[in-house]
Order: structure tokens, then sequence, then C-alpha cells
């Protein structure tokens, strides 16, 4: 069963608990007992149904908080919903349950606080998928041109929550801007009297953290893992400026 599968059958919603469950056993209700059942007879299939439920609650994430976002400005546009269906290559034969998924949580941007918490205990030794995560949310609110001041406000909550606050947090909203005026500095989480070997250390630290070997290990989905090669570029980029300002390049 493929990941949609998954979230739409509400197998997410008794592995997992919780508000994604919640959201799911209102929105899935008659498929609970079903999913009761194969969990229950799941047996030596538990370590690769936990990375499987990993999976499912990262893409619950994305779909709950980003049409919680995309609302955060008062209105969800079509801009905003085609770069969700960009984040994720959804099989058409599911678009539409997605879509009423969507929908359904975004019906108002308040309530976003329980799932963001969620999140972040399962993935709490895991910065980096938080830090994917919350990149995901960026793409979105930046989909219609702008990111608006609910949106960003928004971003900063949900960042707070994630563990990303103050400077933490602004490090990865220049990773999200154009790289070629965002501060290369902020990029790489560094001050500008960062010295050559802390530029070399954040450097080697953030390559290290969207590696695509790493980001699989962390349990992201596949759409995901491609979309850390444009913050790579971000990163690459940051650190070249960062050279040819001292001379190195």
């Amino acid at each position: 069963m493929s990941i949609w599968g998954k979230v739409i059958g509400g197998v997410a919603g008794f592995a997992i608990g919780g508000p994604f469950g919640a959201l799911l056993g209102a929105y899935a209700g008659h498929t609970m007992d079903r999913a009761r059942e194969r969990a229950a007879g799941a047996g030596a299939g538990a370590t690769a149904g936990a990375t499987g439920n990993r999976q499912v609650a990262f893409t619950m994430a994305v779909i709950v908080l980003g049409a919680k976002m995309a609302k955060a400005d008062g209105r969800v546009t079509r801009d905003e919903i085609a770069a969700f269906r960009q984040i994720f290559r959804i099989p058409p034969a599911e678009m539409k349950e997605v879509g009423k998924l969507f929908n359904a949580a975004a019906e108002d941007a308040a309530g976003f606080e329980p799932y963001a918490r969620q999140i972040a205990q399962m993935f709490a030794q895991e910065p980096a998928v938080l830090e994917e995560l919350l990149g995901g949310l960026f793409h979105i609110a930046k989909a219609d041109g702008t990111v608006h001041t609910g949106e960003l406000e928004y971003l900063r909550q949900v960042g707070a929550i994630f563990g990303f606050a103050g400077h933490a947090f602004e490090s990865i909203r220049a990773r999200h801007m154009d790289a070629a005026v965002a501060d290369p500095y902020e990029v790489l989480g560094l001050t500008g009297d960062a010295t050559d070997a802390e530029v070399k250390t954040a450097y080697r630290k953030r390559s290290r953290e969207y590696h695509p070997d790493t980001l699989i290990a962390q349990g992201l989905p596949q759409e995901f893992i491609d979309l850390a090669t444009e913050k790579m570029a971000a990163i690459n980029t940051a650190y070249d400026r960062i050279g040819k300002e001292r001379g190195q390049r």
C-alpha cells in the first residue's frame, strides 16, 4: 500500500494516535476497525511498521500544518494548493481524497499547536527532519509570490514548537529566500564574525544533514528527499559567497 493509501485508509490513525489519529478517525471513521485488525496481526512486522508510521506521521504533518498555514493569511489560494501538490506527487486516484483531508484541515488556521507538538515529539532526536517539514511549509507560504505577515507569524510559532526560535529560525528562513539576496552567514547558521574554521564546520554539518542517505534513514518520504537538493544548492551558494568575500575563491 502506498503512503497515501495508508493516510487515507486510516492506518495511521490507529498506529500513531494523538491529534493526527483523531483527525483521521473523524475523517476515515469506519476504516478504523480494519486498521486495528491489521495492527493486531502485525507481530513480526513491527519494526518495519514503525518506519512506515514515521513516514505517515510526517506526511500527515505536511497535510495538516500545510493546510492550516495556507489559511493563516485568511484564504487558501490555487498557488498554495499547487505548491502542496508539487511537494507530494499524489497518485491521481487518491488526489480527491487527499484534497478532502487538506480542505478539512484548512477550515481554520487555529488549532495547529497540538499537531506541531505531536510531530515535534516524534522527531525530537532528528531536528533535520523537523527542519525539512518547516521548509515544506515555507515552500507553500511562498507559492503566491510573498510570505504574508500572518503566514510568517504562523511559521515562527511552528518553528518555536519544533525547537527553532530566534537565530535558528532566521537561519532556516534565510535558506528559503532567494540565494542571491539571502545572508550567506544566516544560511549556514552563523554570524558575520565567524572564523574560517567555523564556516567550514558549519558547511560540513549542513551538508551531512541534507545528504539523501541521512534523510532516508530518518524516515522522510521520497518527495522531501528530492526537495533537499534545493536546500543543498542554497548551502553551497552561501559557502561559495563567503569564500569569495574572504578571498578564498
